[in-house]
């Protein structure tokens, strides 16, 4: 599947804007981290672009969410490494079972900094991803109140997929910038 056609289908599932900034974001940093360690950017970049695609059919349901996704990206005959990693970003969906590769860990990590690194951004005066230093991510992962629906247990998983977290930082906060416009951020 080509970049042209998942964005057809991140539309035609996924209404509200922000989850689409989300799955833009997610894609950015799934790619920074693909090229990071060396891996398919293109197949990084699928997965954190399409990872939510069933959030808003399952209401973002916990005990479902990404099983929807898997049944849409099977059809579609979506490479089974993508939609392996998409299945196991959701912990809390029935029967997935624990993440146990660098690719699952890595969608985990970077679609979930995403959150914290745009609820970081929001309380800088500007509100721009430019003005964000990394410390000022390292300190809000460290208070559980700030932005507390985000899990910083599956941000630290960077370190499964190979990146130190004050790298994974860096690295994540640069792919965000470089969509800034995208992102209205």
């Amino acid at each position: 599947m080509k970049r042209e056609e998942a964005l057809e289908l991140l539309h035609s599932y996924i209404k509200n804007p922000n989850m689409i900034k989300h799955c833009l974001a997610s894609e950015a940093v799934l790619r920074a981290i693909a090229k990071h360690l060396g891996e398919d950017e293109e197949k990084y970049g699928l997965a954190g672009l399409l990872h939510d695609l069933d959030v808003e059919m399952t209401n973002a349901d916990p005990k479902v969410h990404g099983l929807k996704t898997v049944e849409i990206l099977e059809e579609k005959g979506l490479d089974h490494e993508i939609i392996d990693a998409i299945k196991h970003h959701n912990e809390e969906a029935e029967g997935v079972g624990e993440r146990s590769n660098r690719f699952q860990h890595a969608l985990a990590a970077g679609e979930t900094i995403t959150g914290l690194i745009i609820a970081t951004t929001l309380v800088y005066p500007d509100k721009k991803i430019a003005s964000v230093k990394p410390k000022s991510v390292r300190k809000r992962m460290k208070e559980k109140s700030f932005a507390a629906s985000v899990k910083r247990e599956n941000i630290l998983e960077c370190e499964k997929a190979g990146i130190p977290l004050d790298e994974f930082i860096v690295l994540s906060l640069k792919a965000m910038e470089g969509i800034s416009e995208e992102l209205g951020l």
